[in-house]
């Protein structure tokens, strides 16, 4: 129990420090600064997976499915790795999202930030009900197989520019809240003629929350194929949705060459659907499993890279990629300029 609870009180930490301290005035994130802040969370990321090798060799953690200090080790990297691969497919979305509800670059960060912490506390209460469920129905495990494998083959046929003003939530967001496309800076919510509306800012807050929930319908359930190890579970989910904010502003003006990370993440998702039916005759090593992630990925990334794109395709992501493109190079200008003065 104290270890899960120093756990979450370093994500706390993390939290407040990035909110309170670092990220305390409303900026554009340029790529450089968006680097810097990747490189702190994965590096965090794989400085804990030490700390998983070190609780589980000194038996501080519960370990139900009896792994040694290397295999919890090896199991957490690949759990991380998967999440964070995963979370790819959220950067393309939160995009479309962000182009669609036309929120500037300088206030994206704070949108993300809140919707971060949304997202963690949906998927932590997630885990807890999935592993329960596991381990309460082993047939489970075959309803989540087959999900998967069904989640991968809409992903192949899926698109990713669909208009958020379509979604089902977005249309019960409108019934609930009445809605203005004016924004006061940062503020979610403004008063005009005594009455509060709610802004485009927070409409693409809730629209990110209700994403990621339909995204972790598929991350949880394929996690608890590599592992049904709560706390390997749970940490690696946290630390690759931390650094989703960092990475999204990283990759966001280069998303025209992630156009076929889909169908990797679909290989992957199929493969680990495939993985979750056939536990019970085929039992397949968990660095097999960390290969198959890094080959799919690879895949997609050089495809996207070699082939050339049609006209129109993903037209409004490449469109919002220009736009963070010319607002990351107006910051340049502007710290160029400052250095000067």
């Amino acid at each position: 129990m104290i270890v899960w609870i120093s756990f979450i009180l370093l994500i706390i930490l993390c939290l407040a420090l990035d909110l309170g301290v670092f990220n305390k005035e409303d900026h554009v994130i340029g790529t450089k600064e968006a680097a810097k802040w990747t490189s702190v969370w994965v590096g965090l990321a794989l400085a804990f997976s030490g700390v998983v090798y070190w609780l589980f060799d000194a038996e501080l953690v519960a370990n139900p499915t009896g792994l040694s200090p290397g295999e919890a080790w090896i199991t957490y990297l690949t759990g991380y790795i998967f999440e964070l691969s995963l979370s790819i497919d959220n950067v393309f979305v939160i995009a479309v999202i962000f182009s669609s509800f036309k929120i500037p670059a300088k206030y994206q960060h704070r949108v993300l930030f809140w919707g971060i912490l949304g997202a963690v506390v949906f998927r932590a209460l997630m885990i807890v009900f999935g592993v329960a469920l596991i381990n309460q129905f082993e047939w489970m495990i075959y309803i989540f197989g087959g999900f998967l494998l069904l989640t991968a083959f809409k992903m192949i046929k899926g698109n990713t520019d669909t208009d958020p003003h379509e979604t089902w939530y977005y249309k019960m967001l409108v019934k609930i809240f009445p809605i203005t496309e004016e924004r006061n800076g940062h503020d979610f919510f403004i008063v005009k003629n005594g009455k509060r509306y709610a802004t485009s800012l927070f409409t693409a807050l809730v629209i990110i929350e209700f994403t990621d929930i339909m995204f972790a319908l598929d991350s949880i359930p394929a996690i608890l194929a590599i592992t049904q190890d709560e706390f390997i579970v749970f940490t690696s989910n946290i630390l690759a949705i931390l650094g989703l904010r960092s990475m999204f502003f990283l990759i966001v003006g280069m998303l025209e060459k992630f156009r076929f990370i889909h169908y990797s993440l679909a290989v992957i998702l199929g493969f680990v659907g495939l993985k979750m039916l056939a536990l019970e005759y085929i039992h397949v090593p968990i660095y097999v499993s960390l290969a198959v992630i890094a080959l799919a990925l690879t895949a997609g990334i050089l495809a996207s890279v070699w082939i050339k794109p049609t006209k129109g395709e993903g037209q409004e992501l490449k469109e919002y990629a220009d736009e963070q493109e010319e607002a990351f190079k107006q910051l340049d200008d502007q710290e160029e300029k400052d250095g000067y003065n």
